[in-house]
């Protein structure tokens, strides 16, 4: 396995995060932290202050952990965070059907990595956290996997599900063993499928909830470095940290005001992440699932006709905070009101949110943490390795449209002029038989017509060549077309970036679930979180 760096400037990525990782200077002044300084990180560090209780915290984590089995490393680490200068580095998704994307796994990787490295660095306990969205009701989102086969990207599904409640309560049902069962029939049967299989039946039960199903997987693959897990849609949580929520509500003009501000600011120069809206809070309705709490002039209010003043819904909070969720802006102010945060993993898209929040964080008494960058990597397979040394491609080339890369080829390659090459061949040939003809002629002039037919039948072999000749190019340019539609198809499936666009366990399936391990084993400060990481297995 080994590793190569690819700039993200000449990738699908948006100019706030190419600037984030290139030119962190240029939009510092959204964020805390300089991620990529160590001196920034050291001082971040000395200066987080926790507002929670220790014990407390550590009692929650172990209640919330011992559900999903988590390996003993994972226990000792929970139980470290009792200690006054233990830190938490997190990262967090939604939860995937199977564990979701590629992606989800790079993040994994490396709030791992990042802990160790940071733990070895700062001198002091330093604890992956992986933050379940287990609040989360988009079920779309976490419905399916891509997986690829001969014939392009296959989505393997879940059927639609209406209600509205958190996917984290939603079971599988019996349905999810028709989707295992047209995954496998799908994926190539290796030495590691028998493996793969198992896991996916222990985590993944038609009376398993998305939450239990995810939360055992991530467990069974991670823990045992150390992870811990964590999510907020439980009540010793809600009860622990309702007061963001109580704030967020008596404090809501200071809150639209600081996310307008910065928010209008970030925009004028990169974009707006996530669209604003005059409210954070989602209210858990027993009858009506999960609804959005809108701020009037006057009141606030559901869509399903609960309303209440600023001070009735504080007061509703306070009693029953666990009838109440936050929405994508609070949510890590929970996680850092829960955590002794030092810094958050997070991809492109949340890298840019957190850009708006930086006023926002202060109006609950923290400081936003440092905003890492996950790891970012392309796999590229032994048999894409060699064809794609054949092709005069960059990896970045393989982005773009087929037809424009079969052009490119075509172009680049300079293939002979096969019209060109014969005619000079036959022009030739004529010039030979005009002066052989000649010298014939003088000893019988009879033979002059012999040699045009022998010209003739010359040119008649030639032009059976020529069309061999361009046969044999076409097979050829054939060849070539397949083999770049192939390393598109793996680097950019559906033109996309393959850790967004392709699930983890198809590479699991062909290399082992223990692939993760190995990709862990092989971080180490030579790979670049600015830069995207090629992983040549």
């Amino acid at each position: 396995m080994n590793f190569k760096n690819k700039s993200f400037q000449q990738l699908p990525f948006s100019a706030l995060f190419q600037n984030y990782t290139a030119h962190f200077e240029k939009i510092a002044a959204f964020y805390e932290t300089n991620p990529f300084s160590a001196a920034s990180i050291k001082s971040r560090a000395q200066s987080v202050k926790f507002q929670g209780n220790r014990e407390k915290l550590v009692e929650l984590l172990l209640q919330f952990n011992r559900q999903f089995k988590v390996d003993e490393k994972a226990i000792k680490n929970i139980k470290k965070l009792a200690s006054g200068d233990a830190l938490a580095l997190v990262t967090g998704q939604q939860l995937g059907l199977f564990g979701g994307p590629l992606y989800t796994f790079y993040k994994t990787i490396s709030v791992i990595h990042l802990a160790r490295h940071y733990e070895a660095k700062l001198e002091r306990p330093v604890i992956p956290v992986f933050w379940m969205a287990d609040e989360d009701h988009d079920f779309e989102e976490v419905k399916s996997v891509n997986i690829l086969t001969s014939n392009g990207v296959k989505e393997i599904s879940l059927p639609a599900n209406p209600a509205e409640s958190p996917v984290s309560e939603l079971t599988y049902s019996r349905q999810i063993n028709a989707v295992k069962r047209q995954l496998k029939e799908h994926l190539i049967d290796t030495d590691f499928s028998n493996d793969l299989g198992r896991l996916l039946d222990d985590c993944f039960q038609p009376e398993n909830t998305f939450l239990k199903g995810f939360g055992s997987f991530i467990s069974k693959l991670f823990s045992k470095h150390g992870l811990v897990l964590a999510g907020s849609n439980n009540r010793p949580v809600k009860e622990a940290t309702k007061e963001a929520l109580i704030q967020s509500v008596l404090q809501a003009d200071k809150v639209e005001e600081a996310l307008n501000e910065t928010s209008k600011r970030l925009e004028q120069n990169f974009h707006q992440q996530v669209k604003l809206n005059d409210s954070h809070l989602f209210y858990l309705s027993p009858q009506n699932g999960r609804q959005k709490i809108v701020r009037g002039k006057e009141s606030w209010e559901t869509m399903g006709g609960l309303q209440w003043s600023a001070e009735e819904l504080a007061k509703n909070i306070e009693d029953d905070p666990a009838s109440f969720s936050p929405d994508v802006f609070l949510r890590p102010i929970i996680q850092d009101k829960l955590l002794p945060t030092l810094g958050y993993v997070g991809g492109p898209g949340e890298v840019a949110y957190y850009g708006q929040m930086k006023s926002f964080y202060r109006i609950f008494d923290l400081k936003m943490p440092v905003i890492f960058p996950r790891f970012s990597a392309t796999f590229v397979e032994p048999a894409i390795a060699r064809i794609s040394q054949e092709l005069p491609f960059k990896f970045n080339d393989y982005e773009k449209r087929i037809e424009d890369l079969e052009k490119a080829y075509v172009q680049q390659t300079g293939e002979m002029n096969i019209e060109a090459v014969f005619k000079k061949w036959k022009k030739g040939i004529e010039d030979l038989e005009a002066y052989h003809s000649k010298l014939i002629t003088q000893v019988d002039e009879t033979l002059n017509g012999t040699s045009k037919k022998a010209q003739a039948h010359y040119f008649n072999e030639l032009e059976r060549l020529k069309g061999k000749t361009y046969r044999a190019i076409k097979k050829n340019e054939d060849i070539q077309m397949n083999r770049i539609r192939r390393i598109q198809n793996n680097f950019f499936p559906d033109r996309n970036l393959q850790e967004r666009a392709l699930c983890g366990i198809y590479y699991m399936n062909k290399y082992g679930i223990d692939i993760w391990d190995r990709v862990l084993e092989n971080l180490n400060d030579s790979v670049d979180l600015r830069q995207h990481t090629l992983i040549y297995l």
